[in-house]
Order: structure tokens, then sequence, then C-alpha cells
């Protein structure tokens, strides 16, 4: 049957299984929205404030889903504002679609009105993109471009597609079809049964093994491998922060966060162990800090869907390119389980250290934490800005399953976290999300708190309010003297006003007394709720390793 431009893409994201987009509408996707209210029914559109706020929720929405998000944006301007999402979705390996309208094709390249060549300008930032010319090839672009973006490594694809493609009167042949997946992953190497057993052969002797898990093992769905593997073993685990949630933080063999804001731990096991396995991970700089001297007496094992993540930031002593599911799944039957006591002595030695950090009869980050776990019982989604908060989130909030963090860890993109929090509820409507956020992110998005509240959506958005950019603040500190230059925030905004004209419930927040009440009702009402809590000035991220120093080489204070 013959279809529209738009008609077809329509049809496609249905084929799809999309059921919801984030986005603005705009002159060049005029001809999209149009079909997209003729079929509310099916899909739901969530109209954000802004688009970057469109974008972060489509990230928000896969990442607690595994799903693919889809974004929808006019040219120019529109598309332009998709561009920080779309990067901090390729950073992280997060499946995003993100179609964008542009100006007809007779008109392209004249400096035409809101016209910009979008994919040129992501061409860095995504796995691939497309301008489509030709309506008889819109339906294979658009299944194309799901495929791509769910497969292997998983990342944001963009789709451009001039206004009048999408016009009633450009028609053009349509049937349903499936486009199978694995053609468009890269090919993998073949690893052979004999590589997996000696990998096997090495755990099976090591001492002092030690696992560095990382958000591959959550792209891959592969937690459950994850837990029954270290489980099996005895190995203590520790995770990235893309990583969080793919090993039971509740486990005694968790070590928790690795790296520049690890744990004591972590950071100790990867110093002493003889055996690193390194599965999901590349090896961020935020967990090296000083290359040379990382597992330095270790053994390292990279496992990894990706080659160009192999060896390019550490030279491993074995390396494999694969799943990481099919990896586990291939290594079980190979294992023979034993127990390692004296070496789960000494890294529970390790964890008795710095245990008492912001315990305290004074409001601090780690009860803010601590208490969203007691209230909820653990079971809601954590969504993050970028900043200190983001580390007191990661560090005193116990993460059992995954998909349950969202936070921009690659591009560290401050801003983030408000639209991330309206994409996972919208994806799990019955479920309590927290959006943690620090003063200094939050001006940079409470415009999306109008979305929250126009969709009355149980999101409840933290400000941890120290008044100053606080992870600035404390390099600034540690680094330059205490010369405060420009991280002093100004203290004119009224939060109670704000929330007031934007519609959402408000806590002000000085006590622990004051907090635990505000938590209490925010769960038990499920509302749009702003709670400013106050934070010491110089209130810091601790453990902490200084840029190029050696990773066990830890300030904590």
């Amino acid at each position: 049957m013959k279809l529209s431009g738009s008609e077809i893409i329509v049809k496609c994201l249905i084929e799809q299984g999309v059921d919801v987009i984030f986005g603005y509408p705009g002159g060049a996707v005029l001809n999209i929205y149009d079909e997209l209210y003729k079929n509310q029914d099916k899909i739901l559109h969530i109209l954000t404030s802004h688009e970057q706020g469109a974008s972060h929720a489509a990230d928000g929405y896969a990442r607690s889903t595994g799903k693919v998000g889809v974004v929808l944006a006019t040219s120019g301007p529109g598309a332009t504002n998709l561009v920080t999402g779309i990067a901090t979705a390729y950073m992280d390996s997060v499946p995003m679609v993100a179609i964008t309208g542009n100006v007809g094709v007779s008109s392209l390249g004249k400096d035409s009105f809101q016209e910009v060549d979008i994919t040129g300008i992501t061409m860095p930032i995504t796995k691939h993109n497309y301008i489509v010319k030709d309506v008889n090839k819109l339906a294979d672009t658009i299944r194309e471009a799901f495929a791509i973006a769910r497969s292997g490594r998983p990342g944001p694809v963009l789709v451009d597609i001039p206004k009048n493609i999408t016009d009633p009167k450009c028609k053009a042949e349509y049937e349903p079809a499936v486009i199978d997946t694995k053609v468009f992953a890269k090919k993998l190497p073949h690893v052979s049964d004999d590589r997996i057993k000696e990998i096997a052969d090495l755990i099976n002797q090591a001492k002092r093994p030690f696992i560095y898990a990382g958000g591959g093992i959550i792209r891959a769905n592969a937690s459950e491998e994850l837990n029954q593997f270290a489980n099996m073993m005895d190995i203590p685990t520790c995770t990235s922060l893309m990583g969080l949630g793919a090993f039971d933080q509740t486990n005694r063999l968790s070590t928790g966060l690795v790296g520049m804001h690890g744990t004591v731990a972590s950071n100790k096991c990867i110093v002493e162990c003889d055996l690193l396995l390194a599965l999901g991970v590349r090896f961020s700089d935020r967990v090296l800090s000083n290359r040379k001297h990382f597992a330095e007496n270790a053994k390292i094992v990279q496992v990894d869907i990706d080659l160009a993540e192999i060896d390019k930031n550490i030279p491993t002593d074995y390396s494999l390119v694969m799943d990481a599911k099919e990896f586990l799944d291939r290594l079980l039957p190979y294992l023979k389980p034993k127990k390692n006591p004296i070496w789960l002595a000494l890294v529970d030695s390790w964890k008795n250290i710095f245990t008492e950090n912001q315990m305290s009869s004074t409001l601090k980050p780690r009860f803010f934490m601590e208490e969203i776990q007691r209230a909820t019982n653990g079971d809601c989604y954590i969504c993050t800005e970028v900043g200190q908060h983001q580390l007191w989130a990661a560090q005193y909030f116990k993460y059992t399953k995954p998909n349950r963090l969202m936070s921009s860890g690659g591009l560290g993109t401050m801003g983030y976290g408000m639209g991330a929090s309206i994409g996972t509820q919208i994806a799990h409507p019955d479920a309590m999300v927290f959006n943690i956020a620090g003063d200094g992110s939050f001006r940079m998005n409470f415009n999306e708190l109008l979305t929250i509240s126009k969709y009355n959506l149980p999101v409840c958005v933290i400000v941890a309010n120290n008044q100053v950019l606080g992870m600035v603040r404390q390099w600034q500190t540690a680094f330059y003297e205490k010369r405060y230059s420009q991280t002093i925030l100004d203290t004119v905004l009224d939060y109670e006003a704000l929330a007031k004209a934007l519609g959402v419930s408000y806590y002000e927040c000085f006590t622990k007394d004051d907090y635990s009440k505000a938590i209490e009702e925010t769960v038990k009402l499920r509302r749009p709720t702003l709670i400013n809590a106050h934070v010491e000035i110089d209130e810091k991220v601790l453990p902490m390793v200084a840029p190029g120093h050696q990773i066990d080489d830890i300030m904590l204070k």
C-alpha cells in the first residue's frame, strides 16, 4: 500500500515497538506531528520544555528499560538542541533514535531558514546517521536506525528527514518488515573454547582474584550471570559508575565503586589482586588515574564487545572481544567452585576503613540516600545531575538491580537528570523516581519541573543546596589554594516560590527530621516534589584520589 512519508514514519515506529516518544514540534516536523495526532492511541508523546530535556528523557527511558529511546525535534535550533543529549547517550552506550526534521531537499545547502547540517554536526557522536532524500528509502532507513541502535555496543542513531519527504502528497509503497539486528552488528572474532578454558584456568588458580564490572554487563543483560560467577568463585567485585547495579551491593563480595571516588576496599583490591577481570569496562581515566601503577601486580583480563576499547587505555594480558553474557555463560562450565577466606578477610579489613564518613547528627548527603533507601526499601529509580551529589548518590545507596541508576558518566552532563527522571518515570509509571541534583545543575534544567508538573509525574527532585558549584569548589580547595573563582552561587532564587509557580510540592530541609518527614510524605503522596536540602558549603566527596596519583593514594579528608 502507498503511504505518505509521515505515515511511514509512524508505522515504522509502531512496527519497532515504540509506544512513547519525547519531543518538541516545529515547522519542519509538522507533518510528522499531524500523523502522531492521528495515532495518539498507539504512541504517547511527551512534550518537554526544551529539546535537550526531551533527549535526556529518551535516554532515561532507554537506560531504565533497555529499549530504544526515541526523541523528535524540528530543524535548525531544534536539532542542535539535541546535540548534548545525543553525545551523552553516545558516551554511555545508550540505545536511542533521534529523528529530526530539515528543510526540503530543494532548499538544502542554501542557508534556508532553520537549516543546519545536523548529520555533519552529529557524525562524531552517533553510531550512524542518515539524511533521507528519497521517500522510497524511508522505511528501511528507520528500521536500520533501530537495528543499529540496539546491536552490539548500543548507541544513538540520528535520522534527518527533509520536510518534503513527509508531505502528504509524497508517497511510497509500505509493507511491514522485520530487519535482523545481527546484520548490523559488527562481526566479532571467534573466541575458541580453548581460549575460554585458558581464562578459566587463570581464575581457578588465582589466589587474589578481583572483578571490575562496568556498564557493559548491564547492556548485555548479564547481571544474573555476573552475580552467579562471583558467588561461585568467591571473588570480591567492584563496579564503575556505569556498572552500579550490575552486582548486588548487599552481597558481602561487593566492594562498591572504584576509582577517583571509589571505596578504600575497591582501590586497595586493584593494587593487591593477582588477577583482575575487567568485564564490560573501558578503563576510564576516572578509574585509572595513574596508568603505570594500575593493577601492576596482576594479570589483566579484559572482556568487551567493542574492539576499539581493547588495550585503548591500558595494556592487558588477555583480551576477548565478545558479549559479556556469552563470555560468562561459556566460562562457568570450566570453573571449579572455591572459597578465598584469606583474601576476603583482607578485603573485609579494608572495608572497615572510613566507614564513619558523613555519620552525623546534622543533615548530610549520606543521609539523603540512606533515607531514600529506607523509605522505599531500595525499590526505586535514582537519576542524577553531575557533580558532588552524583557521587554521593553513587556511594551511599545500595544498588541491587541493574538499570536503577541513570547518570551521565562519560560526558558528565550537568542538566541531565531532570529529563532522565521524566523518561524513567514514564517507562515505570508505578515506580518512585528520585532526581538527585546540586543547586548548580538545577539552574540548568528546572524548566523541566514544568513538564513533571504538567504530566503529574511522581518524581522527587532533591537539591543538595550548598550555594556553590560544589565539585569545582572541592578541586579549588585541594589544588588551587582556595581561590574560588566563579563557583559561589547567588542566593536570590526563591525555591518555594518557584515550586509554587510550577505546581509542585515543596519541602525545605535543614535537619534530619525535616528531611525524613519530606521523604516519607513524598513516597506516600506520590506527587511532583521539590526538596531543598541544605548542605554545608565545604562538604566533600571522599574518598578521593588526586589526578595522576596511584589508585591507592587515597585522600580521606
